[in-house]
């Protein structure tokens, strides 16, 4: 039965268009979701190669994140076992140097709905300053790499914060090695215990 229900609403989402007036593009809302899955991963919203193949984390970041993960993309795309779902689910378009900032409208349509629909997730990762802001708000710390830091604060409530597997952050991980040394052998570990 919550299968259905979560299929049904997958499809409203999928055919959303409220924010339709602030996309550079016509509406193409990015999620996928099983009520098996026992990973769910919240970003920040679909680049453009996302946006043109509809298949999250399928650019660099992606690669990036799967290799943190320590999975291939076959268990990457598995729904059963892993949903993902953006803080935004449109690509928002470009703002100053990059991406700009996920639409501020879709989590709060979507994302309570979605995540009673999915009782067997474990863990959920939070990748980057506006997942960790939307989940954590106030018990965020000042600084995004403060908060990486203090993962096990959250860690008892379901939540992982990352920072974003963007190339673009290659200087903030040569800045903190303690990452790739002591946060990816972690998360991989959990990850194999829940997929478990």
């Amino acid at each position: 039965m919550s299968a259905g229900r979560l299929e049904r609403l997958l499809g409203q989402v999928r055919a959303c268009d409220h924010c339709v007036k602030h996309l550079p593009f016509a509406p193409n809302p990015v999620v996928r979701a099983s009520t098996k899955a026992k990973l769910l991963i919240i970003g920040q919203a679909p680049g453009t190669r996302v946006h043109k193949t509809g298949i999250p984390w399928n650019d660099p970041s992606g690669d990036n994140l799967r290799a943190w993960l320590g999975m291939t993309s076959e268990e990457f795309y598995d729904e059963r076992n892993i949903a993902i779902m953006p803080m935004g689910f449109c690509y928002p378009g470009r703002k100053g140097g990059g991406d700009a900032p996920p639409r501020p409208e879709c989590a709060p349509l979507w994302h309570a709905k979605i995540r009673a629909l999915l009782p067997n997730v474990k863990l959920t990762l939070l990748i980057g300053q506006y997942a960790h802001a939307g989940y954590l708000k106030e018990r965020r710390k000042p600084t995004l790499t403060e908060t990486v830091k203090a993962w096990r604060e959250y860690h008892a409530d379901g939540f992982l914060p990352l920072v974003h597997p963007s190339p673009r952050n290659r200087l903030w991980m040569k800045r903190n090695p303690w990452f790739e040394k002591e946060i990816v052998p972690m998360l991989r570990k959990e990850v194999r215990r829940i997929m478990t």
